[in-house]
């Protein structure tokens, strides 16, 4: 678990950036890694301390002159907590998020490593455990549970985390964000908010929406659908 895990903030940090994938806290992401500068990193972490800073890319900023692609400031450090080594080179990975940080450097490539590191700092406290939040478990047990998003897939698994004395409100708010949240600008947010009771604001603002977006759903005549598709 999360708490387990420690990360050395006074060592650079292998980084791995990806379009339209962001990691959490406590989440689990599977990756299959191919590129030959991604495959000598992995390599490298499973000799090390096996952990990888997952970013993600400010596509708007792309720079039409060829240049990188900047990586967004907030990163989820990931343990790898298994893999495969494939015949061909390539990995499949299982990545456990660890905990959130920002880039303070980016240290570029260089001779004898093709891929990029960084030095993070914690965005939030690592080294205490998380203060209970009762009412926001409630509110989130109130939400789940109501007739429409309790149908959403994935919930099912969300109720047994809730029930769960194991699972803090903190991971929870976590699980439920990874697993229920698809845009990926949220889900960022969601990643740079150090402070839990604003990730909470943003978790219940969202369950919200999807409930009015299945009644809207659930309303729609067939015969409405564009080009014989449902809002499903």
């Amino acid at each position: 678990m999360s708490e387990t895990i420690r990360v050395n903030f006074g060592h650079p940090i292998p980084l791995f950036p990806l379009p339209d994938t962001v990691l959490l806290p406590h989440a689990l992401l599977p990756l299959h890694i191919f590129e030959p500068r991604y495959r000598r990193m992995v390599g490298t972490c499973l000799d090390g301390p096996g952990q990888i800073a997952i970013g993600t890319f400010q596509r708007a900023e792309h720079s039409k002159s060829g240049g990188s692609i900047p990586v967004r400031l907030a990163v989820c450090v990931g343990q790898i907590i298994h893999h495969d080594a494939l015949p061909d080179g390539c990995y499949n990975i299982l990545l456990h998020g660890v905990c959130r940080a920002k880039i303070r450097q980016i240290i570029e490539p260089e001779s004898d490593r093709p891929y990029r590191m960084a030095k993070l700092v914690p965005l939030e406290r690592v080294d205490e455990p998380p203060v209970p939040m009762p009412e926001i478990r409630e509110n989130l047990r109130e939400l789940l549970t109501s007739p429409r998003l309790k149908r959403l897939r994935g919930v099912d698994s969300l109720m047994k985390w809730i029930d769960s004395d194991e699972v803090s409100t903190h991971a929870l708010l976590e699980l439920i964000g990874f697993a229920l949240v698809r845009d990926t600008e949220l889900k960022y947010q969601l990643l740079a908010e150090a402070d839990p009771q604003r990730r909470a604001v943003l978790i219940e603002g969202e369950l919200h929406y999807l409930d009015r977006l299945v009644y809207r759903a659930d309303g729609q005549n067939y015969r409405e659908w564009p080009k014989g598709m449902s809002w499903n």
